[in-house]
């Protein structure tokens, strides 16, 4: 299992926009990956500020768990084996570290499954130190676009994501709204 902070500024961008950060990059080569969203019928992880994801991206799954922190979020992350996603699917949590972990939290992972997914086309760049992300996002019928910076404090990671946007002259809205919660609303979760 490993574990990270992950501190990161957002804002969501038109198509237009989208398009126009894109070309700003050429030459960035983009890759699709899949998170599957997980919560039990009680919607219990989303009113513990929780999110539990397993990520399919180049043939890889890996469980990812977020828990909030006073700046960002810890996250662990658990790799899968295909059986151990269909057994999941099937309703079965993968016996692993993040198990045990939700159960220390009070969370019976035997009432978890996958609500939702969202299939994201991204383009990742090196950017200011950090990691800069353009994103078209796919779920439940709609499209979203979002740019990203992962950065090693909030208050940069925004100054910097703002910066680049206003540079490039690209209207934008900073959003604090994550893809699971985008994803989740949408299927009225």
């Amino acid at each position: 299992m490993s574990n990270a902070i992950e501190i990161e500024a957002k804002a969501l961008i038109g198509k237009k926009e989208y398009e126009k950060l894109v070309a700003s990059f050429a030459g960035a080569v983009s890759y699709e990956q899949t998170n599957y969203y997980i919560d039990n019928d009680e919607s219990l992880l989303k009113k513990e500020g929780i999110s539990l994801r397993i990520r399919r991206k180049a043939g890889n799954l890996q469980m990812t768990l977020k828990t909030p922190l006073s700046q960002g979020l810890l996250e662990k992350n658990e790799d899968l084996s295909e059986k151990e996603f269909h057994e999941f699917e099937n309703g079965t949590f993968p016996e692993n570290d993040l198990k045990r972990f939700l159960t220390m939290l009070d969370i019976d992972p035997s009432s978890l499954k996958i609500i939702t997914s969202l299939t994201t086309r991204r383009i990742d760049i090196k950017y200011h130190e950090g990691l800069l992300s353009i994103d078209e996002n796919h779920y439940s019928g709609l499209t979203d676009y979002e740019v990203e910076l992962e950065y090693n404090n909030e208050r940069d990671a925004e100054r910097l994501l703002v910066e680049l946007l206003e540079e490039k002259g690209i209207k934008y809205t900073l959003s604090k709204k994550t893809k699971v919660s985008r994803a989740l609303a949408a299927v009225g979760r």
